[in-house]
């Protein structure tokens, strides 16, 4: 593989409880490790039909107002037509259209280029998958 391009794939424990896991470190070393500086692209991508990637803010209420916003949006509730798994399952297969399961974004001089206060984020509401991988892969 060129050394153009580096990808590492990182597995994350999100438990039995919906969550909004912060992955912002995450991609900070591996950037360090994998970037010498260049300017290039960072994707982040979840490999699960029932996660997303979000740049949010966290720490502030907003992840939990995002939780709070997709109950609303997609109510854990008997509507679905996918119905395996714990009731309202289906709910969480929908949500890779909103949050999608992906996010690229650019890396200069080596380091990873948020707004002040944007994080990248893992997203998952699917409490029956309590382990998830997600890959960081640079192009630089």
């Amino acid at each position: 593989m060129s050394d153009a391009f580096s990808t590492r794939v990182l597995n994350i424990a999100t438990g039995s409880s919906e969550r909004v896991f912060d992955l912002t470190q995450e991609c900070v070393t591996f950037l360090r490790e994998v970037s010498r500086g260049r300017d290039g692209l960072l994707n982040v991508f979840v490999p699960h039909a029932t996660a997303g990637v979000a740049i949010i803010e966290t720490g502030a209420g907003s992840d939990d107002d995002l939780l709070a916003a997709l109950h609303t949006l997609l109510p854990a509730d008997d509507r679905w037509q996918h119905r395996h798994g714990s009731p309202g399952h289906g709910r969480d297969h929908v949500l890779p259209a909103l949050v999608p399961p992906h996010a690229t974004l650019p890396v200069i001089g080596g380091e990873l280029k948020l707004g002040t206060w944007q994080s990248v984020c893992l997203v998952d509401t699917n409490t029956d998958n309590t382990d998830r991988r997600v890959r960081l892969s640079f192009l630089g």
